[in-house]
């Protein structure tokens, strides 16, 4: 599943194509993905402007002069930039086509994307207004952790990756996370110190940081927007790494599943 690093890579690799550019057409296939595409969406864009491509966790915020664009990976979903004219694929459910002649393609074999529309702010979007602080921003601290999980005694992994929580912290970069601040993964929240909240707040941007860097973390079929892998698989120290020594101490890695999620592990490094 795209996670927060490669959603932003993708929002990254975009913007340039899409910021600034009036939209001339606006091609659905399939009509319903996760939920439906709105059925005038095909006939709201077109002649609108791209004022900016944001993000917000893990959505694409398409902004014009018209209202929002919500746009969402899902499971499988990836955009590819195409300069010339060419037959969709077999997954290919969306274009979105520039004046300049440059497509957008939507590609989700899973269909479990979305394609949303709101004239309002899309802060207030049911789906957003939930969400948790980003954990690059300033609203991410250790403090906002220690508060939301003072007397609670689930797990810190999934604590870090309820999105209400924190937002974009999935499967891989909880458990690079928890290894570079040396907290066992099934130790109870409330029982992390805040000392240790605090390494890891600075893991956590540290990780996802890193795989923006790289583009984002190729393990199955993420693709950026020019159709390129991502390269932080080439970095992870625990992550699907069962079996294999650790990259500090040498003992082999552990497996357990926390939330219904595999979690990785060093027995003897996180306590």
């Amino acid at each position: 599943m795209p996670e927060l690093p490669e959603v932003e890579t993708t929002r990254s690799g975009l913007a340039p194509w899409l910021e600034g550019q009036r939209i001339a057409r606006i091609v659905v296939r399939v009509p319903k993905l996760r939920w439906p595409v709105p059925p005038d969406f095909a006939r709201r864009l077109p002649g609108a402007t791209v004022a900016a491509l944001d993000r917000r966790a893990k959505w694409l915020l398409l902004r014009t002069d018209r209202g929002t664009a919500l746009l969402h990976l899902g499971m499988t979903g990836s955009f590819r930039v195409l300069r010339e004219d060419r037959p969709p694929a077999v997954h290919d459910h969306l274009d979105i086509v520039t004046g300049d002649g440059v497509t957008v393609r939507f590609n989700d074999p899973r269909r479990f994307g979305s394609v949303l529309w709101t004239e309002d702010d899309p802060a207030l979007h049911p789906l957003i207004a939930p969400l948790g602080p980003e954990p690059l921003g300033d609203d991410f601290t250790a403090g906002h952790l220690q508060r939301r999980s003072r007397k609670r005694s689930i797990s810190i992994k999934p604590h870090i990756m309820n999105a209400r929580i924190v937002v974009g912290v999935g499967n891989i970069y909880a458990s690079e996370a928890l290894f570079r601040a040396r907290i066992h993964p099934a130790r109870a929240a409330g029982r992390v110190a805040l000392p240790r909240l605090e390494a890891l707040v600075a893991a956590i941007r540290e990780v996802l940081a890193a795989s923006i860097r790289d583009g984002g973390t190729t393990l199955r079929d993420f693709y950026n927007g020019e159709g390129q892998p991502g390269y932080f698989s080439q970095r992870l120290r625990v992550y699907d790494r069962a079996g294999l020594p650790c990259v500090e101490c040498g003992t082999p890695l552990k497996q357990l599943v926390l939330g219904q999620r595999s979690s990785y592990y060093c027995p003897k490094c996180q306590r």
